[in-house]
Order: structure tokens, then C-alpha cells, then sequence
């Protein structure tokens, strides 16, 4: 292969070079079982050995409590936005924090079964940071969060006491970046696609006492006692990118678990910011404050919109690939999600340098 590309790509995002090695091996045969891994049934022992694999790496990995049931779904967070109103809303109040588009997108889903009230909201700053402070309703159903703001960079470091309510939250983008009490949350959801493997599988880590809050006439395949009840067994499951999963939970676990793999983003975040910071005049980071900065999706603004042009362009002839911001807020955005390697950032911040001298 020619040299690999730096992908700051959002999503799908970089994979780790050792997980694609042994993915790449077992896609042409897994295990010696005479097929690809791609071709195995769902009810073969060989997928019942690497959906148990998958389960029990992300209990381990991620400290996630024996309360707690991992689920592999289809359907990306976006379903995930429409199953959560649709099994617990039940015409009731749920808060919703609005830091973005894609909470933006929950919110409209839950809209349709019931009401949703607004805890925080800064779209009256196009989101360039989050909430001063959230008011909670009275009692609601459940309090939503999405941790990490893909498009505008921003990300909670940590979250408020929501008291009895069931906590929610929306991890798709900074998903196993950093370790958080999973046992505060009734349900987790992410797409797999930035730190847990290809597009096509989504992960829910749901507290089994929560689906006695579930309605009973959501239609079979949205309903999270389906999933529960039949261990993500009910339909064929998305075989491959579970598979692909289960690799990415044994790498990070190579890494020296959670704690080596956040000092790892600390330290990338902190080499884009301080190449942002100390040019201020040339490089001006979106999030307004600083504490609200994510680890995950850096977004910046250069003094006009060609010379961010001409920065994107000029970054991928040098194999520096997908560092266009969102089409809806413009800019540069550099993802730099677990599987980034250290020297793919070193590259950037280096670049970053030339091109400020050079324009």
C-alpha cells in the first residue's frame, strides 16, 4: 500500500492499522472455518464466540456494570433519536439539551411522542459553546445529552446530577475517548463509525431496570426489550462491523486501557490547540470557551474563507485528508478520534505552521 493517508475525516473515521491487518486476514478466511468472516452465520458458533467477545470487551474496556446489558443495533444514532422517544417518551416530558445539530435532530424525533423541554440551548450563538447552566423540568421521563459536538467542536467534560431521572446520552463521537461512570446512565448510545469501527453497527449499553419504563406496542424492531430479550439476536445482525468492533475493544485494551488511551487524545488536542493559541491573529478556534473545547473534533477558523480554502486544499496534496468543516458552519475541522496516530497530528501541526509563514 502507498503511504496512508491522514484521515480527519468525521466519520468514517480512522480505523487502528493492526485492526484493519486482522480484519483484512479474516475477510478472505476467519479462523480456519473455511469462509469470511463477512459469510459466517449469525447463529454459527464462530459469530456466537465474537458476539460474546464483543459484549464482554466492552464490560471490561469501558467498566460498564453487570446492571447494565451491550446491544449491537443498525440503523446508526439517527434511529437511535426516534427509538428513545418512541419506548420511554410515552406522551410525558423528557429534557433535552440543544447543543447542536444532531441533538437538534433527537429533539424533532421526540417531539412526536410527547414534549420535550428545553434544559439548555445555544443556538442563539450557533452553538460555539454549551449552557452557563441547565434547568431541569419537574419530573421528567428522561434527561438527553449528546457528550460531543461533532460539527461545532464542542463536548461536556462532565455532566450534572440529574437526580432520579434516567440519563441518556448520544456518545457516538467521543465514545471510550476518556473514562466516565457508566453506572450514572441508564442508556448509552454511539455509532460505531468514529472510535468503535466502520459505519454500520450501533452500540447501547442500556441498564436493564429501564426497560420496565419501555412501552409495549413499539413495533418489534424498534423496541429495545427485542434486543434485550433476544441478545441482538432477533434479525441478522451487521456480522462484520460487530466483528470489527470486537477488534477495536482488544486494541484499545493493548493500549493500556481507557487511561492510557485519554492521555493519548489529551496530548493531540493539546498540540492542535496550542498550534491554534499561539497564533491567534492567524488561527481562531470556533469554541468560544476554552473548557468547552472538544478532544475529538477540533474547529477553527484562518482570516478569510480562501485562505481556509486554500489550507484544506494545499493539507490534502500533502496526504492530510477530510479537514473541511461542516457545510453548514464552514471552517476546518480536524477529527482526531482514538485511532489517529500522534505522528498523523505532529504532521498537521507542522503544516499548520508552514502555511501560516507561507500565506
Amino acid at each position: 500500500m502507498a503511504e496512508r493517508k491522514v484521515n480527519f475525516n468525521p466519520g468514517p473515521a480512522t480505523l487502528p492499522v493492526p485492526v484493519l491487518e486482522t480484519l483484512s486476514k479474516h475477510t478472505i478466511e476467519y479462523k480456519d472455518c473455511g469462509m469470511s468472516v463477512l459469510e459466517i452465520s449469525h447463529r454459527s458458533p464462530e459469530f456466537t464466540e465474537i458476539l460474546d467477545a464483543a459484549q464482554k470487551r466492552m464490560h471490561e474496556v469501558f467498566s460498564v456494570p453487570d446492571t447494565h446489558q451491550v446491544l449491537f443495533m443498525g440503523g446508526g444514532a439517527s434511529t437511535q433519536f426516534a427509538m428513545v422517544a418512541m419506548n420511554l417518551l410515552q406522551g410525558g416530558t423528557a429534557d433535552y439539551v440543544n447543543t447542536g445539530t444532531w441533538s437538534k435532530k433527537a429533539i424533532a424525533e421526540a417531539k412526536r411522542y410527547g414534549t420535550v423541554h428545553l434544559a439548555g440551548d445555544t443556538s442563539a450563538d450557533n452553538f460555539n459553546h454549551l449552557p452557563d447552566k441547565l434547568e431541569f423540568s419537574a419530573d421528567p421521563r428522561y434527561v438527553h445529552f449528546t457528550s460531543n459536538n461533532t460539527i461545532f467542536g464542542t463536548q461536556f467534560h462532565d455532566f450534572p446530577d440529574v437526580g432520579a431521572a434516567p440519563l441518556i446520552c448520544d456518545m457516538s463521537s467521543d465514545i471510550l475517548s476518556h473514562r466516565w461512570d457508566v453506572s450514572r446512565f441508564a442508556l448509552i448510545y454511539a455509532g460505531a463509525q468514529k472510535n468503535l469501527g466502520p459505519a454500520g453497527v450501533t452500540v447501547v449499553i442500556i441498564r436493564k431496570d429501564l426497560l420496565e419504563r419501555c412501552a409495549d406496542d413499539v413495533p418489534t424492531m424498534l423496541s429495545y426489550k427485542t434486543f434485550v430479550e433476544k441478545n441482538s439476536l432477533y434479525n441478522t445482525p451487521p456480522v462484520g462491523p460487530i466483528y470489527t468492533v470486537k477488534l477495536v475493544l482488544d486494541w484499545i485494551a493493548d493500549q493500556g486501557g481507557l487511561e492510557a488511551v485519554e492521555q493519548n487524545n489529551a496530548k493531540k488536542a493539546d498540540m492542535v490547540y496550542g498550534a491554534i493559541d499561539a497564533h491567534p491573529d492567524y488561527y481562531r478556534g470556533a469554541v468560544v470557551n476554552k473548557d468547552h473545547r472538544s478532544t475529538m473534533n477540533v474547529t477553527f477558523r484562518l482570516p478569510t474563507e480562501e485562505l481556509e480554502k486554500k489550507f484544506i486544499a494545499e493539507g490534502a496534496a500533502q496526504g492530510l485528508h477530510g479537514m473541511k468543516g461542516h457545510r453548514s458552519v464552514g471552517g476546518v475541522r480536524t477529527s482526531i478520534y482514538n485511532a489517529m496516530p500522534l505522528q498523523g497530528v505532529e504532521r498537521l501541526v507542522a503544516f499548520m505552521d508552514k502555511f501560516r509563514q507561507a500565506n
